[in-house]
């Protein structure tokens, strides 16, 4: 297994930025065309726990638009063989101040492309 493979890090960080983008602004049919539709794809979020590729697209239907507007910053991608992926950043928002806020991601690359079949949303004190 080839760990970090530089073509394959290339791929996994547009489907990255790809998702990053459509978060901060608030393309609800990127930000679910990145999550596999699948009803083994989990999210934890800061406030909710979504089971299931339905859980997190009803999620992302229903949430305000407000204050998702964010920066990264030591964001860290690796991949594992030429499927499997890790992703996991660091970010801050105006909503959130005095608190850092951390995602990590888990992608996989099917047919259809890239996918995160697993996300965490957490924030602590700065």
């Amino acid at each position: 297994m080839i760990l970090n493979d530089p073509a394959v890090v290339a791929e996994v960080e547009a489907a990255f930025m790809v998702y990053e983008k459509a978060l901060n602004e608030n393309d609800v049919a990127v930000l679910d065309a990145c999550f596999k539709d699948a009803p083994e794809t989990i999210r934890y979020g800061i406030g909710e726990n979504l089971y299931g590729f339905g859980e997190i697209a009803a999620f992302r239907a229903a949430r305000p638009s407000a204050g998702l507007k964010r920066t990264i910053e030591r964001t860290v991608i690796t991949t594992y063989g030429d499927a499997f992926a890790t992703a996991n950043t660091l970010f801050r928002r105006e909503s959130m101040a005095g608190k850092i806020g951390r995602q990590s991601q888990t992608w996989v690359k099917f047919p259809e492309g890239w996918r995160v079949v697993a996300a965490h949303v957490s924030a602590i004190a700065e």
